[in-house]
């Protein structure tokens, strides 16, 4: 029997048992043993080289996002509108078979854009090529998950459901549970408060599964038994992503009110060029870029050209600005002047662990160079060893 029909057979065996307090131990297990098989079916197969059929495009530019939907809801159209960059679009599915990039110039700074395949129900078993696409998805920053206005509600369902068979959890933040395995000492198991959803002996039969006899767990919050797996398989993608509901020309205005008024969500036409500047800004929005202007020493600040800080790309605090100029710099900064949002007086005096904001414009002043040695008496410093440990002992006198 494969992985496939191993995952098709307990969902069913979970489907028939009645949900209550006598089965909710047995429902766990099956939902960690679902887990594990869900991992090795993401696996390489056992042999191969591990280099596989993908379409990886180069990281380029400040951020990164991903175009994802169902076959024919024009991905390809809004990728040539926001970049300019030709992707065919017919009226066909699946005429994009490979991945096209395209780089969007927003607020200063550059995104790439990435048009996916559509991909289909299924796509976490590897059908469509899914697998590659959601690989794909994996590496950037926010997606994008284009869905057609005119069609159900179930179709973003169904895509959900299919990111997160694969580990990507959108829109969603880790779960705060502290676990760490240990070589012995059995299981340690403590919370901060009450918890409704699991109990210790839950957690017991759910970490045997996984065969870990000897580690450290504790529950910083009201978890349930999915969180506790997605932190003991550690592989889980926490992701933004904006819903975007295009052909809104098709349907009627009560029907567009209602779907722009869900979280996340942004309707857009790409038929008429309808919303697609509110796309930018919550794209924008949520991807919390950090412009960070420079300023010299005595002249005024360049504005033509600034540092891209992100939270998920390193953070951005003044020592990331300083090790995003260059490695080096951190170990010659005296102070920092900062002025915009985040100083509370301008400039400010600020340190390394200084959080900068948006369109802050930042001065960095160094710690002065040792001056020269001098001569005779006008010496600065002496050459001899400060402490008595340091000195040089003479050599024994020869007899």
């Amino acid at each position: 029997m494969g992985i496939i029909e191993k995952i098709k057979e307990i969902e069913a065996e979970m489907a028939r048992t009645q949900k209550n307090k006598a089965t909710e131990y047995h429902l766990g297990q099956l939902k960690a043993k679902i887990a594990k098989l869900r991992t090795q079916l993401l696996e390489p197969p056992k042999g191969s080289s591990g280099a596989g059929e993908g379409f990886e495009v180069t990281k380029y530019g400040h951020g990164r996002v991903a175009l994802i939907g169902f076959p024919s809801v024009g991905k390809s159209t809004l990728l040539t509108l926001l970049t300019g960059t030709h992707s065919e679009a017919a009226s066909y599915e699946f005429t994009t078979l490979t991945c096209i990039p395209g780089i969007i110039h927003y607020n200063g700074t550059k995104i790439q854009l990435l048009d996916l395949p559509g991909i289909i129900e299924g796509a976490s078993e590897g059908k469509g090529r899914g697998r590659q696409v959601i690989a794909v998805s994996k590496s950037s920053d926010i997606v994008l998950m284009v869905l057609d206005a005119s069609k159900s509600e179930g179709h973003r369902q169904i895509l959900t459901k299919e990111l997160e068979a694969v580990g990507l959890r959108l829109n969603k933040r880790p779960p705060q549970i502290y676990f760490k395995r240990k070589k012995t000492g059995g299981i340690s198991f403590n919370s901060t408060g009450p918890l409704t959803h699991v109990d210790e002996k839950l957690c017991y039969q759910i970490l045997h599964e996984y065969k870990i006899h000897n580690a450290e767990l504790l529950f910083r919050e009201d978890a349930t038994v999915d969180d506790l797996i997605d932190v003991i398989e550690g592989n889980r993608k926490y992701m933004k992503c904006i819903y975007v509901y295009n052909k809104i020309d098709v349907i009627g205005i009560d029907d567009v009110d209602k779907l722009a008024r869900q979280p996340n969500s942004v309707v857009i036409s790409c038929n008429l060029k309808l919303n697609l500047d509110r796309l930018l800004a919550k794209m924008w929005e949520a991807m919390g870029l950090v412009r960070v202007y420079t300023k010299p020493q005595g002249q005024q600040p360049d504005f033509s050209d600034p540092v891209v800080l992100s939270a998920d790309r390193g953070g951005c605090s003044v020592e990331d600005f300083c090790n995003h100029i260059h490695r080096s710099l951190v170990k010659e900064v005296k102070y920092v002047l900062v002025w915009g949002m985040s100083a509370r007086h301008y400039p400010q005096h600020c340190g390394l662990s200084h959080v900068l904001q948006d369109e802050d414009v930042v001065q960095i002043v160094k710690k002065k160079e040792k001056e020269g040695e001098g001569k005779g008496r006008f010496k600065s410093h002496s050459n001899d060893p400060a402490r008595i440990s340091d000195r040089v002992k003479k050599a024994p006198l020869k007899n």
